[in-house]
């Protein structure tokens, strides 16, 4: 047995064959033993160092370029600077993948290296995508956007040097010389988390004066039903996100930060610009246009994710974004990888109101703790708000799988109306095993108006109706 990374591997034996090299002299013919690997897709080997010399090979002066090894004549080599190994055990892989599998997906991703960077190396700058900030007033400007530098605790001043020394090397930032105009400063705070700190700017200011973008970002279950008929799913995020983006020279004036130890100027989007996600949304529909019209990948901003049938396809899909994005220098994070997951768990972000469309009646359930978000209510836990709390914490951990939406088959509407409030269950007849089961789409739910609990009986089902229509139309 042999070990590469984390992952055990199994030799099937060990053969004898020639290797012709240049040599200082003349062509050396060297008898060479390769072990056979079970399983293990590769197209490259490597020969170190002490190779050269033990056997006096010159390959740097060799012009043309050639090994001979075994019958295949002439297999031209290259000499890399070995800088960094990239291997998938910072990724999640799936644990159902077979050997074979992950040794395809292993050479997809070492073929596709320059596409994956770690947090210390530079970042990517997208090409030919720079980004615009649009000022709805001009110079001069009010003093809201002239902010000082907030005041920090020691602890944070000295979080905020690391993180703006980072920034520098990362090319993000640079410092704002003595001689330079500046006329809106933003101030940053220390955001701390779990005992992890991150640079944040305040933004509400300037935003306030940005001439808002209105390009649409993705809404997440529209998104979702695209991965229904997916075996395979992998989802990667681009490394820093906004920071790859960079700002045009004109716009840059506006985005300078005020800190205890100085001026600092964005060149590339900063965190907390309200149009930097429909910029970054713009952007990456621009990139894939085709994939995207195909309906196999699914962008939410800097998340990226690819669904697939089959293993083949999966490949040939990963490898088709892999080459744009290393076409457009866009750098994407390993650790933060997924690759040929069979479920999607999250897609970066927490949506509002998200369980209602899990819980079947979940209005009515939830009508005693309605009261807790009025204005200037006073805390008291009665028993139907027990009640409804239990209720609501056992629908999320037994209530049924939701099946995801086939839109070229029929639906089923059921609805429910009553005095507690209408709700409605979206269903869908699919073919799961060779057998036709019926089973929930969604669950929506409201509570009665005050107007509204006055209608009778037959004018609440129409209602009930009317509204679940609309509603999911």
């Amino acid at each position: 047995m042999f070990n590469s990374a984390s992952s055990p591997m199994k030799s099937l034996g060990i053969f004898e064959t020639t290797v012709i090299s240049p040599h200082i002299n003349a062509n050396l013919r060297i008898a060479v033993d390769f072990v056979v690997m079970e399983n293990l897709s590769s197209t490259h080997f490597m020969l170190g160092h002490d190779y050269f010399i033990i056997y006096g090979l010159d390959l740097h002066n060799n012009k043309d370029g050639y090994l001979t090894v075994g019958d295949n004549k002439h297999q031209k080599f290259s000499l890399l600077p070995f800088k960094r190994q990239l291997t998938l055990n910072k990724a999640e892989i799936s644990l159902n993948l077979t050997d074979k599998q992950e040794n395809e997906l292993s050479a997809l991703v070492y073929d596709h290296r320059e596409a994956f960077l770690s947090d210390k190396e530079p970042l990517g700058a997208i090409i030919g995508n720079e980004a615009d900030i649009i000022l709805n007033i001009e110079s001069p400007y009010p003093p809201l956007l002239e902010g000082p530098a907030y005041p920090e605790s020691p602890k944070s001043r000295e979080a905020l040097e690391i993180h703006i020394k980072e920034l520098l090397d990362l090319d993000v930032i640079k410092k704002v010389g003595h001689n330079e105009e500046v006329e809106i400063t933003t101030p940053v705070i220390v955001a701390w988390n779990n005992g992890e700190s991150r640079m944040v700017g305040d933004c509400r200011a300037l935003n306030t004066y940005t001439v808002p973008d209105r390009y649409p970002i993705p809404k997440v279950q529209i998104a979702l039903t695209q991965i229904s008929q997916a075996v395979y799913v992998a989802t990667m995020d681009a490394l820093k996100g906004f920071h790859q983006n960079v700002v045009i020279q004109s716009a840059r004036k506006y985005l300078k930060v005020i800190v205890h130890c100085g001026v600092y100027q964005y060149l590339r989007m900063p965190f907390g610009i309200k149009n930097a996600p429909s910029h970054f949304q713009r952007m990456m529909n621009d990139i894939f246009p085709e994939e995207l019209s195909e309906e196999w990948l699914i962008i939410y901003i800097d998340a990226i994710i690819v669904c697939s049938k089959t293993w083949e396809e999966h490949i040939y899909r990963l490898s088709r974004v892999l080459t744009k994005i290393q076409s457009e220098n866009m750098k994407i994070s390993l650790k933060k990888c997924h690759f040929g997951i069979e479920e999607l768990k999250e897609l970066g972000h927490v949506v509002s109101g998200y369980y209602r469309q899990h819980i079947k009646d979940f209005a009515s359930i939830a009508r005693p703790l309605y009261g807790w978000c009025d204005k200037d209510t006073v805390f008291e836990m009665t028993v139907d708000r027990f009640k409804a709390y239990e209720s609501l914490t056992q629908a999320l951990i037994t209530d049924p799988l939701l099946l995801m939406p086939e839109f070229k088959l029929p639906f089923k509407l059921y609805i429910d109306a009553s005095g507690d409030g209408l709700g409605a269950a979206l269903h869908q007849v699919q073919i799961i095993n060779d057998k036709p089961v019926e089973g929930p789409i969604c669950f929506i739910s409201r509570k009665i108006k005050p107007t509204e609990a006055r209608y009778g009986e037959s004018q609440m089902e129409c209602l009930c109706l009317v509204w679940a229509l609309e509603k999911l139309n």
